[in-house]
């Protein structure tokens, strides 16, 4: 079951490989992502001593939790096997390529991540998009 969705990764890149994570959260940033209050939009992930974070992704605080100090941006250590986080940075390192969160699901009672190898799209690509998005449109009003 999917909970948060990063709409614009389809849009910007051409995704190659998908792999899934688990999340370092707190209870409160748990029972926030079960509610659906937070969002992918600019957020990346980034490789910091061997091991990899999510970065500016926003997971609103919890209202019925104590709140004080609770930054809704901070960075969140994801848990993958060693042998996929190293084809992961190393591939990485490669022009042209980025390693981009996709969505928030819940798996067996547990909130992962989905992330996936991609490379960034060329403007025209974009466009191309668009127009086989739109001609598709006036084809099932057509019907």
């Amino acid at each position: 079951m999917s909970l948060v969705f990063n709409k614009k990764a389809q849009y910007e890149y051409s995704i190659s490989k998908k792999f899934i994570a688990g999340v370092v959260l707190t209870g409160s940033e748990v029972k926030s992502l079960r509610l659906q209050q937070a969002s992918l939009n600019g957020s990346y992930i980034k490789e910091v001593g061997g091991e990899l974070f999510l970065i500016n992704a926003q997971i609103n605080g919890y209202s019925f939790a104590k709140q004080e100090d609770y930054d809704p941006k901070r960075s969140r250590k994801l848990m993958l096997k060693k042998s996929e986080m190293a084809s992961l940075i190393e591939a990485s390192k490669q022009k042209g390529f980025a390693i981009v969160p996709i969505a928030f699901f819940i798996s067996h009672n547990l909130i992962k991540l989905e992330l996936a190898l991609a490379k960034g799209k060329k403007e025209y690509e974009k466009r191309e998009v668009i127009k086989k998005r739109d001609l598709e449109r006036e084809k099932r009003r057509g019907e």
